[in-house]
């Protein structure tokens, strides 16, 4: 992900529609919707005031938000967190997510303020679950396994970026193409 172009002004404008602020220091669009517009961001490690931003991948997509939001308030964070206290390689495939997390933002350069920290919650907690699931769009299957584990659950329920997550035509604010 780190040699992905920077992001269109196209790109921008339909983030910023999405979060209904402007974007800060998007590097990249990570990943899309199926509707076509950015659901994932990746973020620079410094933000353009000089704050340190450990969030390397932002989910900015309101439909996926919403999604997520909803598994986070059913438990499944709770869940995640007992099964990473007792299943070894559960935790041995999020601390992982996490090295691969820290390398891929260590890459787009060093910033000793968040050097080891990466997001939500990794390596040892389940913190955000947007994060988790950004991560895992951006990254591809098979590097964070519990973002993968939401996407699949949500994907059971009919809710996955290939279908728009849940819905039809854009994802962008004000956008009914």
């Amino acid at each position: 992900m780190t040699g992905a172009p920077a992001p269109t002004p196209a790109d921008l404008a339909a983030t910023t529609a999405q979060l209904g602020r402007p974007v800060r220091a998007v590097r990249a669009v990570a990943h899309r919707c199926g509707c076509g517009a950015p659901d994932v961001v990746q973020t620079e490690p410094v933000l353009p005031d000089g704050t340190p931003f450990p969030t390397l991948y932002y989910l900015t997509c309101p439909r996926a938000t919403g999604a997520v939001s909803t598994l986070e308030s059913e438990g499944l964070m709770r869940e995640m967190a007992a099964r990473l206290a007792v299943d070894a390689d559960l935790a041995d495939a999020y601390r992982r997510a996490h090295r691969a997390y820290l390398d891929e933002r260590e890459a787009l350069g060093h910033v000793p303020h968040i050097a080891g920290v990466s997001a939500g919650g990794m390596p040892d907690r389940v913190k955000c679950l947007h994060v988790l699931v950004a991560h895992a769009l951006a990254a591809g299957h098979g590097v964070n396994p519990l973002g993968d584990e939401a996407l699949a659950i949500l994907a059971e329920r009919g809710i996955a970026p290939a279908t728009g997550w849940g819905a039809e035509g854009s994802c962008v604010a004000g956008d009914r193409s």
